[in-house]
Order: C-alpha cells, then structure tokens, then sequence
C-alpha cells in the first residue's frame, strides 16, 4: 500500500525538482543553455543537454549549479493513497500462487513440508530482494499456520495457557524448507507511473490451504481444522 501510494508522490517532487533545474540552466549567466527554453532541454544521467541537438553536449547538473552558485534544487509532490479509492476502475490487488511439497514418512508420524515455489503479479517488483524476503516471510508464517501455530485457553478463566514463546509453537529454521519466490514483474502503469502494486502479506495468504491440500495428495486425508496435527492423519 505504501509503495504504490507514495510512488506518484516521489515521482511529482522529482518532476518539479528537474524543472526547477531547467529554469536555473536557462536563467544563470555563463550557463551554455543561456536565454533557451526550459521545455528545450532534458535530463539523463545526471546530465542536461537541448533535445534538439541529443546528449553530445550534455553538462552535468552539478556544473549548472556551480554557476548559479547553488548547492541544489529542490521540489514537492503530493499524492492520495491508491488502495482504497473509491469506484476504482481497475483492480488494485496483487495476485499469486502456492505450489507445496510435503513429505509423509507414516512409520515415523513425521510430516514436513520439504519445497514450496510460489509465484506472485505484484506489478514492477522496485527492491526484488526486499519483495522477495516479504514473500517468503509471509510462507514461513503459513506453514506455522497449516502445521504448528494453536493457541489452547484455559476452561476455568479463558486466559490463554501457552501465551508465551516457550510455550507457542512457531515455525523455526528447521523447519522452513527450501522457498522459491518469482515474481513475473509486469508493470501496471493503471496503478502509478512505476507500475508497482502492494505486496503486504499477500505471502501469507492461501499457504495454508496449500499445505493442507498437499497432506491430502500425500496421504489421503482431508483436513479441516488448523493446524494439522499427526493425530488427524494416524487413522
């Protein structure tokens, strides 16, 4: 939510930044694009240059400001939060899918899950690594969902019994298997100008169900209650 909402913002204040530049470029004395127009030049790589002529005598930004003995330019830019809008024309979620292995030794009442690959539309991808850490932390959480996260109260005054660390089973790196992340990475520009959607804890959505249909495919048992436990599947 804060990506795809802020995005429009950034890119605004950028904006308004590069023009204030072009304005300084064509008003400064000495400035080689002296009594020009500010539509007339563009930026790229950190360097000014008229777009009739192309980037073969471009300058850099930093020489402009020398001349106009300046230390920067600066801009602002504005923007509504793009999640919740109302009567949006278009889809704003991310999409993804789970693809879950387990393994059943049934001698041993010993169930792991041992793979998942997961694939997510999140539109442009801005920091892959980050993105990716998201989603595999949302599939760490999942499993501890399907297989060992329960919270038990106590009968007599409802408090929870196991309200503490030692006690709550959560998953750990033992038992996180190897976790495939890939994003297909296609910009939605109908969102912001980057293209880049909300990934939240979309990670976390549907791993569970996906566990839960793996354990029926390994061992023939459908269950409908969190998480799964070795008693369900001892039958």
């Amino acid at each position: 939510m804060a990506t795809s909402s802020v995005i429009p913002a950034v890119f605004k204040a950028a904006d308004q930044a590069i023009a204030s530049l072009f304005i300084t470029a064509v008003t400064t004395p000495g400035s080689p694009f002296l009594g020009r127009q500010p539509g007339d030049l563009a930026l790229q790589s950190g360097r000014v240059f008229l777009k009739a002529q192309g980037p073969a005598g471009a300058v850099p930004f930093g020489e402009l400001l020398r001349r106009a003995n300046a230390r920067l330019v600066s801009g602002s830019g504005s923007s509504e939060m793009t999640a919740f809008a109302p009567n949006p024309k278009s889809s704003k979620h991310s999409f993804g899918c789970h693809f879950v292995e387990v393994t059943w030794q049934q001698e041993i009442a010993r169930l792991r899950v041992s793979r998942v690959v997961t694939v997510m539309d999140a539109g442009r991808i801005v920091n892959p690594l980050t993105g990716r850490n998201q989603i595999q932390g949302g599939v760490v959480m999942g499993i501890g969902m399907a297989l060992f996260e329960e919270t038990t109260y106590d009968p007599q005054n409802g408090a929870p019994i196991n309200s503490n660390l030692a006690d709550y089973m959560v998953t750990v790196n033992a038992d996180a298997p190897p976790i495939e992340v890939h994003f297909l990475d296609y910009s939605d520009l109908h969102i912001n100008e980057l293209g880049a959607r909300g990934i939240g804890e979309i990670g976390l959505a549907g791993v569970a169900a996906a566990i839960t249909e793996a354990v029926h495919h390994a061992t023939g048992v459908r269950v409908r209650e969190l998480p799964v436990k070795i008693e369900h599947l001892l039958v």
